[in-house]
């Protein structure tokens, strides 16, 4: 069967697409700010300014847990493998966001806890979603920024 060309613009309209340039755009738009926050540590606001953080470091910022994760419950949140959120837990040990204390439930495991430093950045990250997200409401008005919210909410559950 041969590919129809004619109505090939579907590639770049569907709406998996469309969700994917705009989850982009968002958290390119946090990462900015953050990095714009002169309340973020200067280091880490270097490394946003410089590209160095990226959607994938926000995994951690958004699912990471208050009293801590065990790497394995931080990949499985984020929808990652536990090598590659591993990865990322390294970086965000050596950048000092996050730090790694043993599991009192389990000698074998440990938990991945915010540092003092990374509370600091977590509450940067809550203020740039929200201002990001009034960014939104802005650009699309607010009736519709509700009918986004809504169906995502019921789409991912």
């Amino acid at each position: 069967m041969p590919f129809h060309t004619e109505h090939d613009g579907w590639r770049q309209t569907h709406l998996g697409h469309l969700m994917h340039l705009a989850l982009q755009r968002f958290d390119t738009r946090v990462l900015a700010l953050m990095a714009a926050d002169d309340t973020v540590p200067l280091a880490l606001s270097n490394l946003a300014a410089r590209g160095r953080l990226s959607a994938s470091h926000v995994h951690i910022t958004r699912h990471l847990a208050l009293e801590g994760s065990r790497l394995t419950e931080l990949a499985a949140r984020a929808g990652m493998t536990k090598q590659a959120m591993g990865k990322l837990v390294d970086q965000c040990e050596a950048w000092a966001l996050v730090t790694r204390e043993p599991d009192l439930r389990d000698a074998r495991a440990s938990r991945v806890k915010f540092t003092t430093q990374g509370l600091a950045w977590l509450e940067a990250f809550r203020r740039a979603v929200a201002q990001a997200e009034a960014e939104l409401r802005a650009a699309v008005g607010t009736e519709v920024a509700t009918v986004i919210q809504i169906g995502l909410e019921a789409y991912a559950a």
